[in-house]
């Protein structure tokens, strides 16, 4: 099993992540830094001050200092990593996994995410055990003004003045997740009146789960219309995610108001930018590219690919069908606060509500869902019998399969990176046709998963 997924290294704590596991992680982590200043941080799961003092031991033993920077979400201490120059990050969290999952996030010196080169260099350390020998110990230090230099430096990306005139009501489900410690005090910052809502600390995330999904919002959805909020926004374990729901407290598929923040962006701030994007993205995102002078570039699914190729092509603007949404004005990572933030400077730049900003987008028919699979060979044969499926019009490969139907018609599936699972993604403009190929390939997968 290759140590990193989609997006750093997870597993649950004591099972997957054993104590062994943890410190040649760290000591692999070690040799690829060498040497320098390493910010370590961490969101509020159980597991996380135990894991914290793992790896700032194991770190400090291999000579190498280290920053706490404390209870932050994953945008925090990215943007600390490269706003202070440090040689590295490490944020231990698992993200929007179950409470029993942990992990470990490294950070490179640009405060993204490390590249897959640079994973498959960590990880020939791991396999090889080519750790370092120090005859120096490290030291460990704190951090304590990340958050407020963080929100400080968000508020210059917005019009503050322009937001605090129109003196919005949010509702905001902080999922006992760490975004609890930045996205109420931004928005307060920002003149909004804030109701929160499962906005304790809890690594058991009791409220509704550490990952906000259309079928675990409703309290979202119904405290957002009933106290007549702008909007409503749900933010996953660790802060970097967020999905929103409009006035009338309907939740909005994340590449939906990615897609309208970045027509906001490309046709009033940065004319004709390159958009980067996973290639389960909506294709109404391309089409409003186009129509504005701008490049699509797709990229695997993942938001390490996303922030390596927004680095790669200088690209202000990224985006996830899940949530994620990146400002290189910032920094090139999901940022769940920062999100936010810019919602509401295009809800008081547009001067409408959102449920109408959404509604200028071209109607679109969209599927997700998930299937339990941790058989690596049976996932391979089921993207064998989805490309071998029917008469597709054509075939895509770059991550699992995607098959079109016709221009705006597609399905794809592909494995998760973070989990057990097959996810199986769907869209067209026709609700016919795209109820019609759900029914038919979710069969498929369903009968090969019966096979078994």
């Amino acid at each position: 099993m290759p140590l990193f997924g989609t997006n750093g290294i997870r597993g649950v704590f004591g099972k997957d992540l054993t104590l062994d596991f943890l410190v040649d992680v760290t000591q692999s982590l070690a040799a690829f830094y060498k040497e320098g200043t390493i910010l370590v941080g961490r969101d509020g799961r159980n597991s996380n001050n135990i894991m914290f003092n793992i790896v700032t031991a194991v770190l400090n033993s291999n000579g190498l200092n280290t920053v706490d920077a404390g209870l932050v979400p994953t945008p925090c201490l990215q943007y600390a990593t490269k706003k202070n120059q440090y040689e590295g990050g490490v944020m231990i969290t698992a993200s929007h996994n179950p409470p029993e999952y942990n992990g470990v996030k490294p950070i490179a010196n640009d405060g993204v995410e490390l590249s897959r080169d640079d994973e498959s260099v960590v990880e020939e350390i791991f396999r090889n055990k080519s750790f370092i020998n120090s005859d120096k110990i490290g030291q460990n230090f704190k951090e304590d003004m990340i958050i407020e230099r963080y929100i400080d430096d968000v508020l210059d990306l917005v019009n503050v003045e322009k937001i605090k005139k129109h003196k919005f009501r949010i509702t905001m489900d902080l999922g006992n997740g760490v975004q609890a410690l930045v996205a109420p005090l931004l928005a307060k910052r920002l003149g909004c009146t804030v109701i929160t809502l499962n906005g304790t600390l809890d690594g058991n995330f009791p409220g509704r789960g550490s990952e906000p999904t259309p079928s675990n919002l409703d309290l979202l959805s119904f405290v957002a219309k009933e106290t007549k909020t702008d909007f409503g926004v749900a933010y996953d374990g660790d802060g970097d995610r967020c999905i929103f729901c409009d006035e009338h407290g309907t939740i909005i598929w994340g590449d939906k108001t990615g897609t309208l923040l970045a027509k906001y962006l490309i046709s009033d701030r940065h004319q004709k930018a390159k958009i980067v994007c996973p290639i389960n993205t909506t294709h109404i995102l391309t089409k409003i590219a186009e129509e504005n002078g701008s490049k699509i570039i797709h990229t695997k699914v993942g938001s390490v690919e996303v922030s390596r190729e927004m680095i790669k092509q200088k690209a202000v603007i990224g985006l996830e069908e899940n949530g994620g949404f990146m400002y290189g004005k910032l920094n090139q990572v999901r940022d769940g606060a920062l999100t936010t933030a810019l919602m509401l400077d295009l809800l008081a730049s547009k001067e409408k509500p959102l449920s109408e900003l959404l509604s200028s987008l071209p109607l679109v028919y969209q599927y997700k869902s998930k299937f339990h699979c941790s058989d690596i060979e049976l996932t391979q044969k089921l993207i064998n019998k989805f490309k071998n499926h029917g008469s597709p019009k054509k075939v895509e490969t770059l991550d699992g399969v995607k098959i079109w139907f016709d221009d705006e018609s597609w399905i794809m599936l592909r494995p998760s990176g973070t989990e057990p699972l097959i996810r199986i993604y769907g869209e067209s403009t026709d609700e016919l046709l795209i109820n019609s190929k759900v029914h038919e390939y979710t069969r498929l997968v369903s009968e090969t998963l019966d096979e078994k």
